[in-house]
């Protein structure tokens, strides 16, 4: 459930930082106080009505719990409750572990969930979700310490934008809710990104005609940004040009609607190892390229003796093309535009062992136990749901060392106690902090058959 830590309180009666939860506060709810003792998983603060009639033990498990966001350990609050959520309405008194947040945007942008909290109960809280994920499998393993993979922030965003006549407005949802929040600015955002926003409504504007709303995704590359647009139909000649206009203005590396070019004037490359990826149109990449290196390398370190790998849920390729310097690799995925520019990365690089690249849908049909028995290691990074279908048939193979890499804690959990059950030994799990501030972490998980 997160830190289960009891917290004091200040002495302080009320408080309200300026400017926090701008826009609308729902107070349709019963307007409740409420007193915090610990941090879901989900980033919510939980706690429990302590302040009227009825029986209740040390830890208030006896009375309904509430969730309510942006409240940490040790708060007193009022919030507005509708069943057994509570929208955040004032702060009588802060926990030890708060801090003011640093984006005006906190509190009503979807976004991050945690700028609010100390960066020691942070990072505590963090590591603590893995560890409780684990424990509810029956599994004890030490965790090792959170690992910083931030770096220069988040290379990638998906920005939304409403037109309304020719009134253009780019941001991101507020929390909670399907309407849209203008904004020119995040701080989670690599500095490539900068301008990111003002390009979206500049997009928006071109594309005022075509439709009413679209996404625009960005990736900052080591040429350029890579930019598309989601969302319009067909584009007419006016639009097609005042686009290749833009994207020539803003020096854009790639310019595509709906994964189709309209313009390219140097192709988006990242570089993995020491070959050139050449990035497909709204293609999905890890969110840092710390993070990229930070999982990477903990996979090669603990595959790196292996002669015969399989890379499955393999992407683009960041650990397949790393580990192809002394490995012959099995990658598959069922993104055929992923698997396309894995492979052709691996046929223009030099000095990596046989790469072949495959489609192929591993949630209905994953590889066999006698597929996998002829790799020595398998290394698999699915999206949150996990791998279990591929994992049942891991658990039945003779391969000697798995790692696995997910973004949740839970479906981690439960993957490794199918492995263990299987046979496995959980040497280490390491937590990596790519998505600062949200309630997302990184795992890595070392296995070796018994």
């Amino acid at each position: 459930m997160g830190m289960k830590k009891r917290a004091g309180k200040s002495k302080t009666t009320a408080w309200r930082k300026p400017g926090y939860r701008r826009g609308k506060i729902d107070v349709t709810g019963d307007v409740q106080t409420l007193d915090i003792a610990y941090i879901g998983h989900r980033g919510d603060g939980i706690g429990w009505n302590n302040h009227e009639d009825g029986q209740d033990d040390a830890q208030g498990e006896s009375k309904a719990r509430y969730y309510v966001p942006y409240t940490v350990a040790g708060d007193t609050v009022r919030a507005s409750v509708t069943g057994d959520r509570g929208n955040l309405v004032e702060i009588m008194t802060p926990g030890p572990d708060r801090i003011s947040p640093l984006c005006p945007h906190f509190g009503s942008c979807g976004g991050c969930a945690l700028q609010h909290l100390k960066q020691d109960a942070y990072i505590e809280w963090k590591q603590d979700v893995v560890v409780t994920a684990l424990e509810r499998q029956g599994l004890n393993n030490g965790v090792e310490s959170l690992i910083d993979a931030h770096g220069t922030g988040r290379r990638r965003v998906t920005i939304h934008v409403e037109m309304s006549g020719y009134d253009v407005q780019a941001g991101f949802m507020r929390a909670k809710s399907r309407q849209l929040m203008a904004i020119d600015a995040c701080p989670v955002l690599a500095p490539e990104l900068s301008g990111c926003f003002q390009i979206a409504r500049e997009l928006g504007v071109a594309l005022a005609g075509a439709c009413r709303a679209l996404d625009v995704q960005m990736t900052a590359t080591s040429t350029g940004l890579d930019c598309n647009i989601t969302g319009p139909g067909d584009l007419n000649y006016d639009q097609h040009v005042d686009l290749t206009t833009i994207a020539q203005k803003r020096e854009l590396a790639r310019l595509s609607v709906n994964g189709e070019t309209v313009v390219e004037q140097r192709a988006p490359e990242l570089i993995m190892g020491s070959s050139r990826n050449i990035v497909p149109p709204g293609g999905f990449l890890q969110a840092t390229e710390m993070g990229e290196k930070t999982l990477s390398g903990l996979v090669v370190e603990h595959l790196g003796q292996a002669a015969h790998v399989a890379d499955l849920f393999c992407g683009i390729g960041p650990f397949t093309l790393r580990l192809a310097h002394a490995a012959q690799v099995y990658a598959a995925d069922s993104d055929a535009s992923a698997i396309d520019a894995l492979q052709r990365t691996a046929n223009h690089s030099s000095g990596l062992k046989p790469i072949s690249a495959v489609r192929r849908d591993l949630f209905s049909d994953p590889l066999t136990h006698l597929e996998l028995n002829r790799f020595d290691a398998v290394v698999f990074d699915p999206p949150r749901a996990g791998a279990q279908k591929q994992v049942r048939e891991l658990a039945q193979s003779t391969v000697g060392v798995v790692v696995a890499v997910s973004c949740d804690a839970a479906s981690f959990a439960r993957d490794a106690r199918v492995l263990v059950e299987g046979g496995y030994s959980l040497v280490r799990v390491i937590p990596v902090d790519q998505f600062r501030w949200s309630a997302h972490v990184e795992i890595v998980g070392c296995f070796e058959r018994r």
